[in-house]
């Protein structure tokens, strides 16, 4: 799972295994550490009783929860990702983005093995 942060919006892009993990443990989190034993999660997880993505940050962890009814299926589906902007006070939102990982149009360096087929590609 790769995660994005742009001002006020948080992008998690899962590939297939992130997303196969996802569909049978029902969450899935990375992490980067740093010195002195400092690390940053970041979790995805399914929700019971909410409606729409909704995110949290707590301990050094960024988590976004999405509706267990919305993510049905997500694993086998052709369905891209999820998102949603929460209204966070004094005019600002927080934009919630969450995707499957597609393989890069440009030649990237990055391995993407484990991505989903990019749909503009040509085939």
């Amino acid at each position: 799972m790769k995660i994005r942060i742009h001002g006020n919006s948080i992008r998690y892009r899962l590939s297939k295994t992130d997303i196969t993990n996802f569909g049978i443990a029902g969450f899935v989190e990375e992490k980067t550490e740093f010195a002195n034993a400092v690390s940053f999660h970041y979790r995805l997880e399914k929700k019971k009783n909410i409606e729409n993505p909704e995110a949290s940050f707590s301990g050094n962890r960024i988590s976004i929860f999405v509706p267990e009814k919305l993510v049905a299926g997500w694993t086998t589906n052709d369905r891209i990702g999820f998102e949603n902007r929460i209204e966070i006070g004094e005019g600002k939102s927080l934009l919630l983005l969450i995707e499957k990982d597609f393989v890069c149009l440009d030649p990237s360096l990055e391995d993407q093995s484990d991505n989903y087929p990019n749909p503009k590609a040509i085939s």
